[in-house]
């Protein structure tokens, strides 16, 4: 030994990171439940419970997105818990899941003023869509009397009569 290296140690090689500079590798990390250790153990056990998996994270995410817009928690808590099963057994999950952390870290950073602009922003160019769709395709028949008066104030927007 010479300089306080081992010269008998393999060269260090960096482990791949994301965005929020967790350590992601393409082999499968040590995993602390022993149930789980098992079905991973067994090809074919495997093969299933990653299926169950998909299958849960899509219905939690597909019911998210059904029930986003009923008044109280339902629509954003489900698509990430349904991303959270994902993650749990697919590395692209797990890697998007780490993005989101990251982005929510970012946002967290913001000054108030910054955050109220975006929002602000974000508000505008919602309203500005759904302007443009109701100028090409035109009101739905379904809405009341007393919106479609509303929305003939709009410019471009043609109401029936």
């Amino acid at each position: 030994m010479s300089g306080g290296v081992d010269e008998q140690a393999p060269p260090r090689t960096r482990a791949p990171h994301d965005l929020a500079g967790a350590h992601l590798s393409h082999e499968p990390h040590p995993d602390r439940w022993a149930w789980r250790r098992r079905i991973r153990a067994n090809p074919h056990q495997h093969r299933v419970y990653r299926w169950v998996v998909g299958v849960v994270g899509l219905l939690l995410i597909l019911l998210g997105l059904a029930t986003g817009w009923l008044p109280g928690p339902g629509g954003i808590p489900l698509v990430l818990a349904g991303l959270a099963v994902w993650a749990s057994e697919f590395l692209w999950a797990h890697r998007l899941m780490l993005r989101l952390k990251h982005a929510l870290h970012v946002y967290r950073a913001w000054t108030r003023r910054r955050k109220v602009v975006f929002w602000l922003g974000f508000v505008l160019v919602c309203a500005l869509l759904g302007w443009a769709f109701l100028v090409v395709v035109g009101p739905p028949a379904w809405i009341p009397v007393q919106v479609d008066r509303v929305l003939a104030v709009l410019p471009g927007v043609d109401v029936p009569a």
